[in-house]
């Protein structure tokens, strides 16, 4: 190594008025120079650096409202040099995180730790881009309509502006999601326990299929968010058990699935039962002309931010198709292919109910374990395979588009349409159950002769190539 010089960043601390504050300097070095820690391992030195960054974090709350301006400039100083903030991309993201928490904002010292730290222990590798689009007009009050492809944040997204705006002191209802399918809501009520662990943050999900009287003695009990599907929610509200007069936030998840499945009447009429100020938040993977109507209807001035439709295929997720000439033909294709892979996890996807249950029969008859989830299940049987698969225990599901909507089972590496959707809008909610939030992923969809032109329909409204399977298929799996 030559005797050069370079300049690095070293963080000095100062106390001053009852704050630690880090100031970032730049020094020289030697290039020649040996570090008095070069035994320790990096891998060592990088945990204890992530441990350091949080430690700081957590001090950093102690003084946010003395000298504040000065403060922020300082806090900006040492995120420009441990990372890059304008395009909001840290080589640690919690820097990120702590960065919208303290300076932007605009939390109680105690909450600032709080949601910090919820934060922090889910997991976040980094801001997605609905995340660093989309959380801020979240959190300062405005109406907002958001669109991302699927596995990219969104309910993170909603989560955190829903944990910001709650005041936990207060056991009664402030933010209402709605949801179109019974998983979906359980998922979110999920992430917002998860994110609000440290505040005490309480989210009961309403959604059929349950006991209604557990559902009204947690609503009794108070609740300080609720998540549920339409029909459930709605009939809370009319027995008088789920209040709607401290409702800040209403949040409709996956609106054009709700329109599609015909809750229009209903949506409309539980929000007819919210303050007139409330904040509302509508995201959704697709953004049909319905959805954009009914945000006419509920929405004042919304902030959108949306995408082109294609931006909408997912980075990550490699997509094939098979050519098995007629529907006789796919399922000795399928056992093929599971024969020749090794294979995490993996989701198959079915037109029909009945269609599920066959080639679960089929499957099992040919010495695979499977599994089937649809929309005749009865909800215990559902939540029990649902458990199984996000587990690992059950590692092939086979299901309809009930599965297409915001599930997020990280471990699955392949999805297979055994029969193209029907609706095209369906396909990226099909394909985005693998490669979830940037993780490598394939798709590979069954056609038949018949099938053709509804594939090449699929790749023009994507603007997007789907190319025959490979040989080497194992290889990207």
């Amino acid at each position: 190594m030559g005797s050069g010089k370079r300049k690095t960043g070293t963080a000095t601390v100062k106390q001053r008025s009852g704050e630690m504050i880090v100031i970032t300097t730049q020094s020289e070095v030697q290039d020649n120079d040996v570090s008095p820690y070069y035994w320790i391992p990096s891998s060592v030195i990088s945990a204890i650096m992530s441990l350091y960054t949080l430690i700081y974090a957590a001090i950093y709350t102690a003084g946010f409202n003395q000298s504040c301006n000065q403060y922020r400039i300082e806090l900006i100083k040492y995120i420009q040099a441990t990372g890059n903030l304008n395009q909001h991309v840290c080589q640690k993201c919690q820097i990120n995180f702590v960065k919208w928490m303290i300076e932007e904002m605009n939390l109680t010292r105690g909450q600032q730790e709080e949601l910090l730290r919820g934060i922090y222990g889910y997991g976040f590798e980094k801001p997605s881009a609905i995340q660093q689009r989309a959380i801020m007009p979240c959190v300062k009050g405005h109406d907002v309509i958001a669109q991302a492809q699927s596995g990219t944040g969104k309910t993170a997204t909603f989560s955190i502006a829903i944990l910001q705006q709650i005041d936990t002191s207060l056991h009664e209802c402030q933010a209402l999601v709605l949801a179109p399918t019974r998983e979906l809501a359980t998922q979110i009520q999920r992430v917002v326990l998860a994110l609000g662990e440290y505040m005490k943050a309480n989210c009961h999900a309403c959604i059929g299929g349950t006991n209604v009287r557990e559902d009204v003695r947690k609503l009794e009990q108070g609740c300080h968010v609720v998540v549920g599907t339409p029909g459930r929610v709605h009939d809370m509200i009319n027995r008088k058990v789920l209040h709607t007069n401290a409702i800040k936030l209403f949040v409709l998840d996956e609106a054009d699935e709700m329109l599609s499945r015909g809750f229009k009447s209903q949506i409309q009429d539980v929000f007819g039962f919210l303050p007139s100020d409330v904040q509302v938040i509508l995201l959704s993977a697709t953004m049909p002309p319905d959805v954009l109507e009914v945000s006419r209807h509920f929405m004042r001035n919304p902030i959108s931010i949306l995408v082109k439709k294609e931006e909408l295929t997912l980075e990550g997720i490699k997509q094939f198709f098979v050519n098995v000439k007629h529907e006789s033909w796919k399922l000795g294709t399928l056992c093929d292919l599971y024969d020749t892979l090794s294979i995490t996890q993996s989701v198959i996807f079915c037109n029909t109910r009945r269609k599920v249950d066959q080639l679960t029969q089929e499957m099992t008859s040919n010495h695979f374990t499977v599994s089937a989830m649809h929309g005749d299940m009865e909800q215990r049987d559902r939540e029990l395979i649902m458990k199984q698969f996000r587990s690992g225990s059950s590692r092939v599901l086979i299901t309809t588009d009930l599965l297409a909507r915001g599930i997020d089972v990280q471990q699955v590496s392949l999805v297979i349409n055994y029969d193209l959707p029907s609706n095209r809008e369906n396909y990226i909610h099909r394909i985005g159950r693998g490669g979830r939030f940037g993780r490598k992923g394939v798709a590979i969809n069954f056609i038949t002769d018949e099938d053709k032109r509804t594939l090449k329909d699929i790749e023009q409204f994507y603007h997007t190539t789907i190319e025959e399977m490979p040989a080497n298929i194992a290889d990207l799996i």
